[in-house]
């Protein structure tokens, strides 16, 4: 948006020629009043100058000169005014008593407001001001800045949308350009008016303490420990002790870490180990302050004001939200023949709420008919002879194998061996093979669970029982493609004298395989594991695959012990040690050991297993109030997207001290173009956690499942994350859009500027120049000048 110059345009063209014919003569009467007199060096030729001057001016007026040009046409342009109205705008920078909401204010209504007013005798002005939401005003009185964000970006996109088409001359800024909603991708401010803006507060913001970044990572292994980890700016607080607390939904510190800044400036950083008290969603709330402050604050009675030195206290905690996943995770363990493997695992799992161990062991093999002898008549397996009155349906007759089920939900579960249907294997999240032959499984089973890995998500693993891998042979079977290796022809089971466990680089890198905090103390722990005899050789790794624990026989040769691999969207497991049990039997110290590893070895294979009901929880980019979508993913029982599905939402806000408030009801809708994906969404009324519940039922009115996922809102803390005002942004903002950076105490010459900028709508002027007294006075002047110089000199 340029200056728009203006030019002189002649317009009495009819009088070039009388015009030049009176220049020449007097031209020629100059020359002849000049030729022969004589005086002092310099003075004839100023008065020759000065007489040339006012002929000139002269015969110029007889041309009929015009100064025109344009401006813009008073009235017919729209400019706009956007005032910030967030809560940022209550900073006061460091030694000024006023916020720069006061300033803002004395601009717009102070004796610098003579801008508004030079503003409005050209341009049609409207006036609007924003925090969360654009508002229009008549004078500004609504400002009160207590609103929760700064949704600048939307703000001058709604003003783009609503002007499109219109002559819209500017936009003027008043801010300090800290937005809530700028996308990470970048700004595109085509179709966007000049913007002028006019930033508030100084660069040099007053003492502060915020919380830049909480970064969350949580793992399914070991009742779900939390690492949390804080960066912490300060400001202004040197040689001081800045301390960060984690409270619990309740309100009761958890932990507190002290650190001491040497400079004024400084970024510190703040992890802490958290252990949540129950499964599902739980809320922290994390609290950062100097330890002066805090013993004051501590000691204050109920109903006193927080004492703090700072600039301010809005973005000095953080609500963190940790979802350990809802559980239990059924695993289903198939075994050819009792043994300590399962003893020793369904008595690691038992203390884990997370994991519930299904058994189905069996006890004797199918007998063939001609080898067994019962008494005359009897078609049942005498095993079960005298348990009830077996009608002749459910008689298990003797040349089928005998199978005890363990830990089962119900009478009918796993009644009838092995599931034979994808509708009861997929209520599984995981299936453990040990000690059983690939001839156990039908055909169409052995496929099942092939595509309970790939197409389910579900987890497999194969431990190194008798009847496994090769022994049980499993090679040519769809089983062998979950496999981690291949599974070759002369691969035998093998005893060796001793054979030492050990964690590759691998292992030593995944959380589930390791059970200490640091790689020394890892090695350590491995070397008091006791020898083992008994491994299962296996074929050459297949890619993709990874091998995190191996075993070393007495000649050194290295064999793997644990392996693991991606398969479709699940994983599988081998365990080639077919006496990993007797780590179970050593002293109580490693007896713990044994049970953490099986423990965290389980949740690996079931930690992402998917749900038929799973609730999504994410922030919508770019929205100032910080909107989440709420995502729900609907399967049917062989975990197929599921349509025509109702599906009920809710969400509950939780108090500062844990409470869950009244819950607000939503209808989530179909996508559009995802099948089973039913979306909704919600703006969070303030700061804190927010819990969701989402229950699905099907066509039919049948309950598919539930689910519920947890996220924390802080607006707060976002719109008190940079106290100095964002002058770059805002530079950025001009240039890009044509404008151009206004200081506060130059609104008014900026104002008066304005119209002779190019605009929208513009019109013509022109003022004449040859009638106008000042040039015959100008003519006037040269002559009197030129006679007056003369007579002093002496010249005729």
């Amino acid at each position: 948006m340029g200056f728009v110059f203006g030019e002189i345009v002649l317009s009495g063209r009819d009088w070039v020629a009388p015009a030049s014919i009176l220049g020449g003569i007097g031209f020629i009467s100059l020359f002849w009043s000049y030729a022969g007199a004589k005086t002092r060096a310099g003075v004839r030729p100023l008065c020759i100058f000065l007489r040339l001057l006012g002929l000139a001016a002269l015969i110029v007026c007889l041309l009929e000169p015009h100064w025109t040009g344009q401006r813009a046409k008073p009235g017919a342009n729209l400019f706009v005014v956007l005032a910030d109205n967030s809560q940022g705008m209550e900073i006061h920078d460091r030694g000024d008593p006023k916020s720069r909401g006061d300033q803002l204010k004395n601009i717009l209504d102070g004796g610098n407001a003579d801008w508004h007013n030079a503003l409005r005798q050209s341009f049609n002005v409207r006036d609007y001001y924003f925090d969360s939401k654009l508002r229009s005003t008549d004078d500004y009185s609504e400002l009160n800045f207590k609103g929760r964000s700064s949704s600048l970006w939307s703000s001058l996109q709604m003003i783009r949308d609503r002007y499109e088409g219109r002559p819209l001359a500017g936009i003027v800024l008043l801010t300090d350009g800290n937005a809530t909603d700028l996308p990470e991708t970048g700004i595109e401010t085509k179709g966007l008016a000049p913007v002028f803006p006019v930033a508030m507060g100084r660069n040099e913001s007053g003492r502060d303490i915020s919380v830049q970044k909480v970064a969350v990572t949580q793992t399914a292994f070991e009742d779900a420990p939390v690492s949390l980890v804080a960066h912490v700016d300060v400001n202004g607080f040197e040689n001081e002790k800045i301390v960060c607390l984690v409270f619990d939904n309740e309100g009761e510190e958890i932990e507190r870490k002290v650190e001491v800044i040497a400079g004024s400036t400084s970024n510190l950083r703040y992890q802490f180990q958290l252990k949540p008290k129950k499964p599902g969603v739980s809320f922290f709330r994390l609290y950062v302050s100097t330890e002066k402050d805090l013993e004051k604050n501590l000691e204050k009675k109920e109903g006193e004001e927080i004492v703090s030195r700072e600039a301010t206290v809005a973005n000095n905690s953080r609500v963190i939200a940790v979802d350990r996943g809802s559980g239990p995770y059924r695993v289903l363990y198939v075994s050819g023949r009792p043994n300590w493997e399962f003893k020793f695992l369904s008595r690691s799992v038992k203390p884990d709420d997370q994991t519930d161990l299904v058994g189905l062991v069996r006890i004797a093999k199918r007998e063939p008919k001609f080898v067994f002898r019962g008494r005359i008549g009897e078609s049942s397996n005498p095993l079960f002879r005298g348990f009830g009155n077996q009608s002749e349906e459910e008689i298990q007759r003797y040349d089928q194998p005998v199978l005890i089920r363990i830990n089962t939900k119900d009478e009918e579960e796993l009644r009838t061996g092995f599931p034979g249907s994808a509708e009861k294997l997929y209520e599984y999240s995981a299936v453990i093979l040990d000690d059983i032959e690939a001839d156990f499984f039908t055909t169409d089973q052995k496929s099942l669970i092939r595509k309970f890995v790939s197409e389910r998500g579900g987890g497999f693993m194969m431990l190194g029982g008798i009847d496994t891998f090769q022994d049980g042979k499993y090679d040519k079977t769809p089983i062998a493609d979950l496999l981690p290796f291949y599974v070759g022809n002369d691969d035998t089971m093998e005893s060796f004298e001793a054979l030492r466990f050990e964690l590759t680089r691998e292992g030593l890198l995944q959380n589930w395989v390791r059970l200490r905090q640091t790689e020394g103390a890892e090695k350590d722990r491995v070397d008091l594991m006791p020898d083992f005899s008994i491994i299962n050789p296996l074929g050459s790794i297949k890619p993709g695959a990874s091998v995190v624990a191996t075993v070393s026989d007495q000649y050194g040769e290295k064999h793997p012990a644990l392996a693991v691999q991606r398969f479709g969207h699940g994983r599988t497991a081998a365990l080639t040690i077919g006496d990993f049990w007797k780590w179970g039997m050593r002293d109580p110290e490693l007896n713990k050991d044994f049970s953490k590893s099986w423990r965290q070895m389980i949740r690996y294979l079931v930690a992402d297993v998917p749900q038929r009901v799973e609730l999504e929880a994410a922030d919508i980019p770019g929205d100032p109030n910080q909107a989440v979508q709420l995502t729900v993913r609907a399967k049917d029982h062989e975990f197929q997207a599921l349509d025509n599905a109702s599906v009920d939402l809710s969400v509950i806000p939780i108090s500062d001290d844990g409470e869950r408030l009244d819950p607000i009801r939503l209808q989530a809708e179909p996508d559009n173009e995802k099948s089973g994906i039913y979306t909704a969404n919600y703006v969070p009324r303030g700061t804190g956690g927010y819990l969701a519940q989402t229950t699905v039922t099907n066509a039919a009115g049948a309950n598919v499942g539930k689910d519920e996922a947890g996220w924390t809102t802080d607006l707060a803390a976002e719109e008190f994350r940079s106290l100095t005002p964002n002058r770059a942004f805002l530079e950025s903002l001009a240039k890009q859009t044509g404008g151009e950076m206004v200081f506060a105490n130059s609104l008014a010459s900026f104002a008066r500027g304005l119209p002779n900028k190019k605009s929208p709508v513009m019109e013509v002027w022109s003022e004449p120049l040859w009638h106008t007294p000042l040039v015959f006075a100008f003519a006037l002047a040269c002559f009197v000048a030129e006679w007056g110089l003369r007579r002093w000199r002496g010249l005729p």
